[in-house]
């Protein structure tokens, strides 16, 4: 028999970031992430940001670095209730593979690496270019 007294599942630990978001601010949200982490297993340990309209690359670097925050004592965060416009923004500056936002969860290579995303670009090899000589340049 269930105690009625006892809740049936234990409250979920959530770190809120709230707007607006200062680089000062970045120190104190890194230590209370990290804190949290200490009491909770959670992982990916989910932040939420639905306080963060509209977010501004101030948010973006935030968020970063409370994800290398948490990679650094090897957990991870996943981004709980982020708007369309910031998860534009996560995908403008690609990094929405690094701070994964929204329900599931998180596989265990989300967060580490990188991929760039642009092709190289084609460029014709210049012709017709003679080089020059000095003189005083000793023979490879």
């Amino acid at each position: 028999m269930v105690d009625p007294s006892e809740p049936a599942d234990p409250p979920t630990a959530v770190l809120a970031v709230y707007a607006p978001l200062a680089r000062t601010d970045v120190a104190g949200l890194c230590g209370r992430l990290l804190g949290l982490l200490r009491e909770h297993s959670v992982d990916p340990f989910p932040c939420d940001v639905s306080a963060l309209t509209p977010p501004d690359l101030a948010v973006i670097e935030a968020l970063a670095r409370l994800q290398l925050s948490a990679r650094g004592v090897g957990r991870r965060i996943r981004l709980r209730g982020a708007g369309a416009e910031l998860r534009d923004l996560l995908t403008l500056t690609g990094l929405d593979g690094i701070l994964p936002a929204g329900p599931g969860r998180a596989t265990p290579g989300d967060a580490l690496h990188v991929e760039c995303r642009r092709e190289v670009e084609q460029r014709e090899e210049v012709q017709d270019v003679q080089e020059r000589v000095d003189a005083d340049d000793p023979p490879l």
